[in-house]
């Protein structure tokens, strides 16, 4: 009869070049919102106050930009990544037209390239991964690199065509919602109280607060965006695994640092893209994070109302960055530089956040 089940794709099967289109495309509702808050303690008005939402222009609330990315990015783990070791990285992350709740999102992915490891038992693949609404809309298009174990670790492939990506997105690529109105905006809903001109590049807004990350809420909201990777479910088979247990999904590391970030970026109004983005050690079950963020550059968009701002936010483990030295890399005793080891997260990102009037 044959096997029903599929196991997923290894490295071996990721050949460059190839398309997938992805099953199961994803209404996100009102209840998948509210749960998304619920989950990370996220504070942003635009996805949560549908008087808000319609006075800035929108037909109400928003869904949240991370939401969105990790249903896109959900979507394409049971064919790019349920073998996966680890998610390495992101690039050229652009968010396109705003997700409304009742919208419904289907993602394709391309594979770009690949490289075999030295020992040959794993390898690198990069894809891009675009999301779409039911009218055909593009919600986000992103790069991921992932590190995926072969099925067959004895026979060499010899794969090394490993692509190069754009180190950051540029000005023009960058998609202001075209019925934004910040004619109605009201700084005492989101209790901010910095506008575009008043953050310097070179600063660091600490955001104060930490959250530790429980096995049920982390495993909920994975499920939740049908990311279905072994990594962080499968703790029977990971007994044997190089950390002998489930890995937090990197996105959720983002989800807490991005809500935490709230304190300090209270008028955010979304994230327009990620330039690069690297989980730099595995988190747990159990354990806090906290984060801060390092203002790297004020972008002019050419309008007087608004401006974007490019951010470097960073998540921190265990140890709480505004009362503890912890650097972002540290020399290593082999001379190479490395991330902290309590640093679990180092994103490079761009919001739009509203001008002083």
């Amino acid at each position: 009869m044959g096997d029903k089940a599929s196991t997923g794709n290894y490295f071996e099967d990721l050949e460059t070049g190839l398309e997938i289109r992805h099953a199961v495309p994803r209404t996100l509702t009102e209840g998948d919102a509210a749960l998304y808050i619920a989950l990370t303690g996220d504070r942003y008005p635009l996805h949560c106050n549908a008087e808000f939402a319609r006075a800035l222009g929108y037909p109400r609330e928003t869904v949240n930009d991370l939401l969105v990315f990790h249903t896109v990015f959900g979507k394409s783990v049971p064919d790019i990544s349920l073998n996966a070791v680890a998610n390495l990285g992101y690039a050229d992350v652009r968010f396109g037209v705003p997700v409304l709740p009742g919208d419904t999102i289907s993602s394709v992915t391309t594979v770009l390239g690949r490289r075999e490891s030295r020992g040959g038992d794993t390898g690198v693949v990069w894809v891009r991964t675009t999301g779409s609404n039911q009218r055909g809309e593009e919600v986000l298009t992103l790069i991921r690199w992932v590190l995926m174990n072969k099925r067959d670790p004895s026979t060499p492939t010899g794969a090394n065509d490993a692509p190069e990506t754009p180190e950051a997105v540029a000005p023009e690529a960058l998609r202001v919602p075209e019925q934004l109105n910040l004619a109605g905006f009201s700084p005492e809903v989101s209790g901010g109280r910095a506008w575009w001109e008043d953050y310097e590049p070179g600063e660091r807004i600490h955001h104060v607060d930490g959250m530790a990350i429980e096995e049920a809420e982390h495993q909920i909201a994975t499920r939740m965006y049908h990311n279905t990777a072994r990594a962080h479910f499968n703790a029977y088979a990971l007994a044997d695994s190089r950390f002998g247990r489930r890995v937090i999904y990197g996105g959720h590391i983002i989800s807490i640092a991005r809500a935490l970030s709230f304190n300090g970026l209270e008028h955010a109004l979304g994230i327009l893209a990620f330039n690069g983005g690297t989980h730099s050690n595995p988190t747990f079950a159990g354990d806090t994070v906290f984060a801060w963020t390092d203002v790297l550059e004020r972008i002019d968009l050419g309008r007087a109302d608004c401006g974007a701002l490019r951010l470097r936010l960073v998540g921190v483990k265990n140890a709480d960055p505004a009362t503890e030295d912890v650097e972002l890399k540290q020399t290593s005793e082999d001379g190479r530089e490395r991330y902290h080891p309590n640093v679990v997260l180092d994103l490079d990102y761009i919001v739009l956040m509203p001008r002083a009037r």
